[in-house]
């Protein structure tokens, strides 16, 4: 996992953790159910991580093919060594 990655789930697991935290505090307020979807933001990105953000540019660029687009970069990661270059 790189930093680029791990610094995308930790801003998921702070928007949740946050988001969670609040409604604890927030007991019976209207408020809890905007911090909710908010919660529900944070997940994607705990899982997923800066894949998420891979996909949100190439759709807002207007990709028609969005999902091969995320594979053949994932594929192209896969086959490049730790120094960047291919096998």
């Amino acid at each position: 996992m790189t930093r680029r990655d791990l610094a995308w789930r930790l801003s998921g697991v702070m928007l949740t953790g946050g988001a969670c935290s609040a409604c604890l505090l927030l007991d019976r307020s209207p408020l809890m159910v905007p911090l909710f979807v908010v919660a529900l933001l944070g997940l994607p990105l705990m899982v997923h991580g800066k894949r998420v953000a891979q996909v949100l540019r190439a759709e807002r660029r207007g990709h028609a093919l969005t999902a091969a687009a995320v594979h053949t970069a994932r594929l192209r990661a896969r086959t490049q060594n730790s120094d960047g270059f291919g096998a």
